[in-house]
């Protein structure tokens, strides 16, 4: 049996009145990629923003239920949030380096923990960047702006820097629509390396996308968790209808 590394029960979110989960029970394995699929405004991103509390951030946002990791509520009051971002990293649809170099870009969440060893940083920068597939392009150019580099290489440095805090869980959304289909691929090819090491969970239009990288596929439609199971099944034989039906594009 797969080990579950972090498990939704009976989630509701509501930014002010309006629900937008409806009580997603949902176990995360350890090892796996998961996709979310469904369409625009159906919660999937909403969910995955809700496994490292980013919508905290969020003034009008209420959350009932719970979401296990490692055996505790991350809802608790004791949750120490900036740690919890830490184990739970997070890459988003458009490419966001600070506008510093690519260097100080992989290293600011070391810095933040007070981690000034300039031959541990430059190691773990290496190292960031490699597991990232995108050293062999910056490792010349490291003091230069992250912003000069291409759509494709700025999404691949800020997964170097999710990296390089060294998380157990890589939350991903929609991290290839901005880009090209090569950079894409690119972005494909490195999730399916950094599997050997991390639990991710994807969020993403792209049906192809989703049944290329994921074990398993998730689908959301209206706020709910219509269905979740190897990918293989999601898309050859669903069992639900919507599911059948959002898959063959009948609707979404």
């Amino acid at each position: 049996m797969a080990e579950t590394i972090i498990s939704s029960r009976d989630l509701h979110l509501y930014y002010g009145k309006k629900e937008a989960l409806k009580g997603i029970n949902l176990d995360i394995h350890k090892g796996e990629i998961t996709a979310m699929i469904g369409p625009s405004g159906c919660g999937k991103s909403t969910y995955l923003r809700s496994l490292n509390r980013m919508n905290d951030l969020i003034p009008t946002v209420t959350i009932t239920g719970s979401v296990l990791y490692k055996g505790n509520d991350i809802y608790s009051p004791r949750t120490d949030t900036v740690e919890l971002r830490k184990e739970i990293g997070m890459v988003f649809q458009q490419p966001n380096p600070f506008p510093f170099s690519i260097y100080e870009n992989v290293v600011y969440g070391l810095r933040l923990k007070g981690e000034n060893d300039k031959q541990k940083l430059d190691r773990i920068v290496e190292e960031s960047l490699k597991a990232a597939s995108v050293w062999d392009d910056v490792k010349d150019k490291l003091h230069q702006s992250a912003l000069s580099l291409s759509g494709g290489q700025q999404q691949r440095v800020c997964i170097a820097r999710v990296l390089a805090v060294d998380p157990e869980i890589i939350l991903l959304d929609e991290p290839t629509s901005a880009l090209d289909p090569i950079s894409s691929g690119k972005i494909e090819n490195t999730l399916l390396e950094l599997k050997e090491k991390y639990t991710m969970i994807i969020v993403t239009h792209n049906m192809s996308q989703a049944s290329r990288i994921s074990d398993r596929t998730a689908f959301f439609l209206d706020g709910h968790l219509i269905e979740c199971d190897n990918t293989k099944n999601i898309f050859l034989s669903p069992k639900m209808k919507e599911t059948e039906d959002y898959i063959s594009g009948r609707f979404g």
